[in-house]
């Protein structure tokens, strides 16, 4: 059975509510400001989802070591904010520099709280814990996070996201070049997956318009008629607006999350991720690229409690060869080739 997403869209959230924070979404222009010169990231992958115990520390992990055993230099950054447990997905002691040295400003850049895995090529962020004001960041706080992030001297940054759709959660899952998706064929994790990325989609709408100044026209053609998906409301601003149409409609064509389905255990939970893609396609007119599912094994428990990644544990299982198909699908994408779902 394949869990259908059922909510249907409403394009009302432009007509209401506070304006966005400026610049909440920085772009991928390099920063000379506030971040070490010279060095930047040159991709961003960051694993989201709806709910917790989804599997997203363990999966940034493996997707992380994957990364380097192939050779690219990797950083592996703890963004669940005050949730962080990625050393223990790595079967490591906390590093005594976190995320919270940075955030208080006890150092200068990020790179001062970078730690080593014992992984050659991987590195680790190791997240803030138990501390309020770093789970719960200012905006210019936030923003200098994000601007060192993309600043990284590394091949890839992966950052673990926390759980939900709360607005920096959104806005670390947006900063990305990737944005990975994680659900598990259960249908609360379904539902709340299809939440998090519609509350995503409707972040950057919302900070797309903002600063390129068009609330006033979708304002008007909202309060006009009637729209079935973001796509039909872009082709009347079309009309209305050619210049600001097409801009629009670039704008959120760079919006395409990856999607990923963990603990699979038939090939119906594997089916999930294709519908979960149609139905996204069906609901918003936009695309999603489905790179797998990964298989639930009784290694990836075992490996979890022998605090040892399951990609070094056990290379040959059929979880770690999924991951690698993962990855796979990433470097693929980078590399420009074009994927079907």
């Amino acid at each position: 059975m394949i869990w259908a997403m059922s909510e249907s869209p409403r394009l009302t959230l432009l007509s209401g509510g506070p304006a966005p924070e400026p610049a909440q979404v920085p772009d991928r222009r390099p920063r000379a400001a506030a971040a070490p010169a010279g060095a930047r990231t040159r991709r961003i992958v960051a694993v989201g989802g709806g709910k917790g115990g989804i599997g997203k520390s363990l999966i940034s992990a493996k997707v992380g070591i994957e990364l380097a055993r192939r050779g690219r230099r990797v950083v592996l950054v703890d963004a669940d904010l005050g949730g962080a447990n990625l050393h223990t997905c790595l079967g490591i002691e906390r590093p005594q520099r976190t995320l919270s040295d940075f955030i208080e400003r006890r150092v200068a850049t990020i790179d001062e709280v970078i730690s080593p895995t014992g992984v050659p090529g991987l590195s680790l962020v190791s997240g803030a814990l138990d501390h309020l004001e770093a789970a719960n960041p200012r905006h210019a706080q936030k923003m200098r996070l994000l601007r060192h992030l993309q600043s990284l001297d590394a091949d890839f940054a992966v950052l673990d996201l926390g759980a939900g759709t709360h607005l920096n959660v959104l806005d670390f899952f947006l900063v990305a070049d990737h944005g990975l998706l994680v659900l598990v064929p259960e249908p609360t994790a379904v539902e709340n997956a299809y939440r998090f990325v519609k509350a995503a989609f409707w972040r950057r709408l919302r900070n797309v318009v903002g600063v390129f100044g068009y609330e006033p026209m979708l304002r008007g053609l909202l309060e006009s008629g009637r729209f079935r998906s973001p796509v039909e409301l872009v082709d009347a601003l079309s009309r209305r607006d050619p210049e600001a149409g097409e801009n629009l409609r670039r704008q959120l064509a760079s919006f395409r999350p990856r999607l990923v389905v963990n603990q699979a255990r038939t090939a119906q939970d594997v089916a999930v991720g294709s519908g979960v893609v149609t139905a996204w396609r069906r609901y918003f007119g936009l695309g999603m690229d489905y790179l797998g599912a990964i298989d639930y094994e009784d290694e990836v428990w075992q490996a979890v409690r022998a605090r040892r990644p399951l990609v070094l544990e056990h290379p040959a299982s059929r979880a770690a060869r999924a991951i690698g198909r993962v990855v796979d699908g990433l470097l693929a994408l980078d590399a420009g080739v074009e994927r079907t779902t």
